[in-house]
């Protein structure tokens, strides 16, 4: 895993707009992975990050890149607690919702759709594809709700990442980069 496959799927995140992000490894050793995971939480812990593995199926593996304090805000709020709530998951609790959604995507074979709620998609669209409701539009997740707000978010992650990769190129580091919070 490099710096630039962080940058190009966690940008957004790395920037503070949004509290997490997810991508796949493909082909790396577990070894290898868990080094580089151990790696980039110390690299990026002082700026308010936390990188987990969160599933593994057969050589792939799926890495989170969350920033726990957004995370929170998000999770507090209460049309996503309502959605949390009616998963089984632990209202409140942050770092056990984290367990329970990492928990269900290293043992159940379908991926669980809450999991938006964790990558700073709105509730009203987690609900929406949920419900299997026909999508106002889809970009970098499927709209239900607010279409405007969305194309608007959709354009700015990918300043954002233009950005980065930009910078990235340019030599600048992958911490100096990354926003503090």
């Amino acid at each position: 895993m490099t710096d630039e496959t962080v940058i190009r799927y966690c940008a957004p995140t790395l920037a503070a707009l949004k509290a997490g992000s997810l991508f796949a490894c493909l082909r790396e050793s577990g070894q290898e992975l868990h080094a580089g995971v151990r790696d980039l939480n110390r690299r990026l812990r002082g700026k308010g990050l936390c990188v987990l593995l969160m599933q593994r199926r057969d050589a792939n593996y799926l890495v989170y890149v969350c920033r726990p304090e957004l995370l929170t805000r998000d999770l507090n709020d209460p049309r996503a607690q309502a959605i949390l709530h009616g998963c089984g998951y632990p209202c409140g609790q942050t770092n056990a919702c984290l367990r329970l959604l990492r928990e269900r995507m290293w043992t159940q074979a379908e991926f669980p759709h809450e999991i938006g709620l964790f990558l700073g998609y709105p509730p009203e669209d987690v609900e929406g594809f949920m419900a299997h409701k026909r999508a106002k539009c889809v970009g970098c997740w499927k709209v239900y709700g607010d279409e405007e707000r969305a194309q608007r978010l959709f354009a700015l992650y990918a300043r954002c990442t233009g950005i980065y990769l930009h910078q990235y190129a340019q030599g600048m580091s992958m911490e100096r980069m990354t926003v503090r919070s």
